[in-house]
């Protein structure tokens, strides 16, 4: 446990080597965090959720860093407003590391004189609420560098746009009942747990993700100027916010081209489409005379599928499974109170943890988000 949380910890700060000072600090939208905030909050966790309660003398490292960078645990006291996570140029980055270094050292302490069940379960939850933030942090960081005017590269080597289908063919799944949710003593995280029953009738479903090429057709043929492709909600969110192409697309000199870490390129025709919300998603279904899978019908026929190159949106609303239970305490707040207004994906993405990528896993997010690394699976 201790080498799977150095590891972890090693690989959040991997990710901010290509930054500069600067690039630590901004934050142009509200739901997109700086980077020395993830960097902060990820180290208040293991802070708050077990240094302040399994070490009987811990002295907190700041008095303030527990309002700053609780993120939205109404059990743990007041925070910050979410919007002003920019605003806090002080503390610095320097001295974040230095609250990273601190909590690290007395977590390792911490770890080689207690293996109780109850901590080991906690780091376990701590080390993988840090890879949820690692592509956070991908993701917020790109939003930032998107809408920079000169476009900087954060790293020429670092490709996650670049993904290409390996296949092109139909799945199809019979009709029946099938199990649904995680089992096992493997980790998951609440949300996936009640297993249950689900009866689904005969589907096909796509062994290959929409391409760049695909939606560039979708968008030629005026799919983001006609109604009755979109969902209500969708086609006031597309005149509201003016949308006519996904997050990063720019047309210059009259040719499509993106944001990518690489910097400015030109839209590769063959990568798999990403950065789109739901409400595209459905859209170019709907315009294809198809529809998205359910998040079943997704799951029951995963291991004959070729995923984990985006997070694919479902047609299904992040809901409790049967018997699901919110956890007492702070821990509690982590999934359950989310489960409002919200459209699950599956799948994983190349910013993905490798251990994330089950077909279990529940990521959610509101259907108007573009800036994950969303994509497209079709079924017919």
């Amino acid at each position: 446990m201790i080498e799977k949380y150095i590891l972890t910890r090693k690989k959040t700060e991997a990710l901010c080597a290509p930054l500069r000072i600067e690039d630590y600090i901004p934050q142009p939208v509200d739901f997109a965090s700086p980077p020395k905030w993830h960097i902060a909050h990820t180290t208040w966790f293991f802070e708050e959720m077990i240094l302040k309660r399994f070490v009987s003398d811990y002295k907190p490292f700041h008095a303030q860093y527990s309002f700053l960078f609780n993120s939205y645990y109404n059990t743990i006291g007041e925070r910050t407003f979410r919007a002003n996570r920019g605003n806090i140029t002080r503390p610095g980055v320097s001295e974040v590391m230095n609250y990273r270094k601190h909590v690290d050292a007395e977590i390792q302490s911490l770890l080689g004189s207690n293996q109780e069940d109850e901590l080991i379960k906690l780091i376990e939850i701590g080390i993988n609420h840090e890879q949820q933030h690692q592509e956070l942090l991908l993701t917020d960081l790109k939003f930032t560098f998107g809408h920079n005017p000169v476009f900087p590269v954060y790293d020429k080597t670092f490709k996650l746009e670049e993904v290409y289908n390996a296949n092109s063919n139909w799945i199809h799944s019979k009709e029946g009942v099938y199990e649904i949710g995680h089992q096992g003593p493997d980790f998951c995280f609440d949300n996936e747990l009640g297993r249950h029953k689900v009866y689904l009738q005969d589907f096909e479903i796509a062994n290959f993700l929409v391409t760049n090429a695909d939606f560039i057709d979708f968008i030629e043929a005026g799919g983001y100027k006609n109604f009755n492709y979109w969902l209500d909600e969708g086609w006031a969110w597309v005149n509201e916010q003016q949308v006519d192409a996904p997050l990063y697309w720019h047309k210059i000199d009259g040719e499509w081209q993106y944001y990518t870490f690489a910097g400015l390129k030109k839209v590769d025709p063959k990568a798999v489409l990403t950065h789109v919300s739901y409400y595209e998603a459905n859209a170019y279904a709907t315009w294809k005379g198809m529809r998205l899978p359910t998040e079943f019908e997704w799951e029951v026929v995963a291991d004959s599928l070729d995923w984990g190159q985006r997070w694919e949106w479902t047609n299904s609303a992040y809901l409790p499974y049967p018997n699901f239970k919110i956890a007492a305490g702070a821990v509690g707040e982590y999934n359950g109170k989310f489960m409002i207004s919200q459209m699950v994906l599956k799948g994983a993405s190349l910013g993905t943890a490798v251990n994330h990528s089950r077909k279990t896993y529940r990521n959610f997010f509101h259907p108007k988000y573009q800036w994950q690394f969303s994509g497209i699976r079709l079924v017919k």
